[in-house]
This record gives C-alpha cells, structure tokens and sequence, in this order.
C-alpha cells in the first residue's frame, strides 16, 4: 500500500514535477500536496457530465472513468468506482475517514465513503476538481512504463511510435526517492532505468507498445542488457492497472512458447522519478543511435 507524506510529497512535485509544480495555483497545491479541501460546489468537474476519463492532475495516470461519477449532491465530483489499481485508500489522519490518493504520485485526491445508497455499488468517491485533470474520449491518453536496459534505447524506439505523445526517462521500482543518476547506478538503490510512455490509446495499443519493447531488447538477459551490467538494467514492465498486467504476462508466455528465454519482470508502478535533464531525449540531442538495442522482429 501506498503511503506517502506531505514532506515527502512536496519534494516529490519540486523535483519530479518542477514544470507542473510552477503552474500550479495555491490551492491546487493546498489540496494535492497538504490534503487540504476546495469549497463545495466551487469546482469545475462537480456538474461536469461529459464523456471521457478524470486523470491526476499531478502525474497525468487516469484514475475515473466518466460512466463511473454520479451526482451525490455533496458539492464535490463523486464516483463509485476507481479504475482499478489506481486509486489507493489509506486511514485518514482524524482517524475516521478513510483518504484516496493517486496509487502513481502519491497525490491527494479526497475521501471514499461506503454505505450511503447513492448507487448499486453503495460506494462515494469524494474527489477534489483540483485533483483532476479530464480528457475527453477523443483526447485520451495512457500511460505505460517500460525498463530494458539503458533507458535512451528505450525512449528512442518507443519515440517512433505513431500515438506516442510524449516520453520521460527516469527511475522505478527502488526504495530511495528521488535517487541521482550516480545513486541508481551504485546498484544500492534498486532502482531500474526506466521509461515513462504517454500515448493515445487510439493510434497505438498497450500490446503493440509491449512487442515493441519485448523486440527491441533481449529479455532473457539477467541484470544486463548488452555490456551494461547492473540491477538498474534489468528488464521490467511496470503496469499501471490488471489490464496492462494481463497483457504483459500473455505476451511473456507466446514468447516462451515460442522458445524465448525470458526474465522480464512484470510488477506493479509505483513512484517514477525523473532523470536528469541531459538524459532526456538523448539519442534526438546527439544524433546518434543504440548501441545495446535492436529491433529484431519476435510476434
């Protein structure tokens, strides 16, 4: 279970989210970052009826889906259900109610309720608008994380992908936050080099986004990819939801069945910290290609 504190969760927008965190209003950071609540009624998404999903406004991962919210009267968009996996509860601190935030970031997002009789699912998520950020239907995104060794490999084929809106090389699946380059790469952080994949689930598949990944390297390698070695290379495909975990594993085992050797590990996101800023888009900003990845065609 994710629980993150407001300590933490403040030098996780300075660092991580600079950008979004210099545009954020007082009160978007009150609400996200101190859990704070907006005046009821105030919101933009309270009447908001249009089709599509509500993302976290801090990490962009969806969290609702729009046949999910009702109208409860509260003053605050309310749904009675999550996309599963992306929303996590934790004990509040008045020890009465039971607080929601983004399973991803860690991002205050408000309180669930159960028992009220608001709908079949008997269930009130109580979010704040500030929380959220909607995308229509004809402007959805998602977001998939991959690690196969070197990240500026990965970025650079998952770049070619028509639909791929945008990708952020960084770090996931370690116990430190926040952690340098040269931290990852000690080995005693666990992270892996990672990449964060933003697309449009309209142009491009999650499955078409795992055969590429699994084609662009070799997943029978352990701890290593090429002539990088270390645990921050190892082969990792981080799921946001069971849909993305589900396809990942089917995927896996054609390979096997096929006889590929596999080690890829399939585990769930949790904190994705951004690398520093001359990682990015490295093979773009220097004209030149991988050296440990090949395309080598496996479905």
């Amino acid at each position: 279970m994710l629980v993150i504190t407001a300590c933490s969760q403040e030098e996780n927008m300075k660092k991580q989210y600079k950008d979004k965190v210099n545009e954020f209003s007082q009160l978007e950071k009150n609400v996200i970052l101190y859990k704070a609540t907006e005046k009821p009624f105030t919101g933009k998404y309270n009447k908001h009826n249009k089709k599509g999903t509500y993302h976290c406004k801090l990490c962009n991962t969806p969290l609702y889906v729009s046949s999910s919210k009702f109208d409860s009267g509260c003053g605050w968009p309310s749904f009675d259900d999550e996309i599963e996996g992306a929303v996590t509860k934790v004990p509040d601190a008045d020890g009465m109610r039971t607080e929601i935030v983004c399973s991803t970031c860690g991002a205050h997002l408000g309180h669930v309720f159960k028992g009220e009789g608001f709908t079949q699912k008997n269930t009130r998520h109580c979010v704040n608008s500030v929380s959220l950020k909607f995308v229509a239907d004809n402007e959805i995104t998602d977001t998939a994380y991959f690690a196969s060794g070197c990240f500026w490999g990965t970025e650079y084929y998952m770049q070619k992908v028509d639909g791929v809106l945008s990708t952020t090389v960084g770090y996931m699946g370690g116990i430190k936050k926040n952690p340098t380059y040269k931290e990852v790469c000690s080995g005693k952080t666990g992270h892996a080099e990672t990449v964060q994949v933003t697309y449009n689930p309209k142009q491009c598949t999650y499955e078409g986004l795992v055969k590429l990944f699994f084609e662009t390297h070799d997943p029978g390698q352990l701890n290593r990819q090429g002539p990088d070695i270390g645990t921050q290379y190892r082969s990792v495909i981080f799921f946001v939801n069971e849909q993305q975990k589900e396809i990942a594993e089917e995927l896996s085992d054609i390979l096997k069945k096929k006889g590929h050797e596999v080690v890829t590990e399939i585990t769930k996101a949790d904190n994705f910290w951004k690398a520093e800023n001359y990682h990015q888009d490295y093979y773009q900003n220097n004209g030149t290609k991988p050296y440990c990845h090949f395309y080598v065609k496996k479905f």
